[in-house]
């Protein structure tokens, strides 16, 4: 079956996969209620239990497939008509037999039967097209583009390169390729340039900003594979592999195709499609809530922090955040000081730049209570690995390995690292390099209930955190 393993990072390609679902289904029961009003029949409760049941076998036989049409009953190519025909024809005949079985076929209209299920396939092969266009449409959107080079020129990358140009549901650009080959010994016929060699991969990404890379190098180069994906630790790059290899210590790593392509995601986002739309769903119903409940508080916090020092109420500090995006932070000022320069120093405890107010606002960490605003803005997250500022990421990002990578989601005002006792100041590199384990492991093993879980733990220790100060 064909699939995109990624699908875009806006609203509009993450909602395609409940409408995937969901559409057939109402397209049938719509179309049976209209045929009973049309036709002058009563919409009776045995009509309410045969919507029912056309719901679930249409959610299970009728979905859409992502690239818009209906899945074919094999991995061959079906035409879209005669896939829809025959899935409709497997579903009446599931109605029939529970019909015979329950003895109700003889309380519903045959003439109503009969047009709806004439109608209903046409139906269904009109909007499978529309909802194609569509999804064609959404993943153009300049939101949903992404950029992508390939480690490794050979037959297999050049005819990715040339299946990712002729299929624009997949709106990822080739940039090009690299390789330790020269183009004269390579015999290079695709269309994208050779862009350098291996060991300049890195540097490229970093500075083009590269969203994707494929590494299509042969499975017997297992160990200068693993040394390109040491370089690439410092960048927020996904990464893919092609054709299939296992490896250690991967972000959420799984198998899938792109365009047809076999490809392993050896470093990847949680959060692209469904699973996005069910985190910044969290994020706004819950943040929305917390900044109604907390805004007498945050009020009278506000006023505090006006009458007991000069300077802003709000202290904006620029940190790194989704893809190493710079964004502005908004804190309640703490400090008698505003640093966001090439130099930030790490509050301490008992630091004298702390206010008498704002002590108590750290101690109980208040001073977070504005990054709800950030989290509606979407720049940040209720449960993500902690934004840390520009300063402290330039110097981290040269000292820990994989660093860079916890900026593939968007940070958070708690995280797995925070409920594990990684927080405040930093004073070796081993505690530096324990927060971002666990900001790792955090984007291993995401799901729901672990950041419902993470809330619950931040509520439960914000009175006795020893090292908030």
């Amino acid at each position: 079956m064909n699939y995109t393993t990624f699908e875009g990072n806006g609203w509009s390609t993450g909602l395609l996969g409940p409408v995937r679902i969901i559409l057939p289904a109402a397209i049938a029961i719509g179309l049976l209620y209209l045929l009973t009003i049309v036709m002058e029949v009563p919409f009776t409760r045995d009509y309410v239990q045969l919507s029912v049941a056309v719901a679930l076998l249409s959610m299970i036989l009728l979905r859409s497939s992502p690239a818009g049409g209906v899945q074919a009953a094999s991995t061959f190519e079906t035409p879209e008509w005669a896939s829809v025909g025959t899935r409709w024809m497997v579903l009446l005949a599931s109605l029939l037999a529970l019909g015979y079985v329950t003895k109700q076929s003889a309380e519903y209209s045959r003439r109503v039967i009969l047009v709806w299920a004439i109608v209903t396939p046409v139906v269904l092969v009109a909007a499978s097209y529309l909802l194609r266009h569509i999804v064609i449409k959404a993943l153009a959107r300049a939101g949903n583009s992404r950029t992508a080079v390939f480690a490794g020129y050979n037959e297999v990358s050049a005819l990715f390169s040339d299946r990712l140009k002729s299929d624009p549901t997949q709106n990822i650009r080739v940039c090009g390729f690299f390789d330790d080959r020269s183009a004269d010994r390579l015999g290079a016929e695709s269309d994208e340039p050779l862009l350098g060699r291996l060991p300049d991969l890195a540097g490229y990404v970093k500075q083009r900003k590269v969203d994707v890379i494929f590494v299509a190098l042969p499975m017997r180069h297992v160990q200068r594979v693993m040394g390109l994906l040491d370089d690439l630790r410092d960048t927020t790059a996904s990464i893919y592999y092609v054709p299939d290899i296992f490896v250690y210590d991967l972000i959420q790593a799984r198998t899938g195709e792109i365009a047809g392509m076999p490809v392993v995601a050896m470093c990847e986002t949680p959060f692209y499609g469904f699973r996005g739309i069910v985190k910044r769903g969290m994020d706004i119903l819950i943040g929305g809530l917390a900044l109604l409940v907390f805004s007498p508080l945050m009020l009278v916090t506000a006023a505090l922090v006006k009458l007991s020092s000069p300077g802003p109420v709000i202290f904006k500090q620029r940190r790194y955040g989704l893809d190493g995006q710079e964004i502005a932070v908004y804190k309640f000022r703490t400090m008698r000081v505003t640093e966001d320069g090439g130099k930030v120093v790490q509050a301490t405890r008992d630091d004298p730049r702390v206010t008498s107010v704002g002590r108590v606002l750290r101690r109980l960490s208040i001073d977070e209570l504005p990054q709800l605003v950030n989290v509606l803005q979407g720049r940040m997250s209720l449960v993500g690995p902690r934004p840390h500022a520009v300063a402290h990421n330039e110097q981290y990002r040269q000292l820990i390995k994989g660093y860079m990578i916890r900026h593939k989601v968007k940070p958070g005002i708690t995280g797995l690292a925070q409920v594990n006792g990684c927080r405040g100041e930093t004073t070796r590199l081993e505690d530096m390099e324990a927060r971002v384990k666990f900001d790792l492991e955090y984007l291993r093993h995401w799901s729901p209930y672990l950041d419902l879980r993470i809330m619950a733990l931040t509520a439960l220790r914000a009175l006795s955190d020893a090292k908030a100060y």
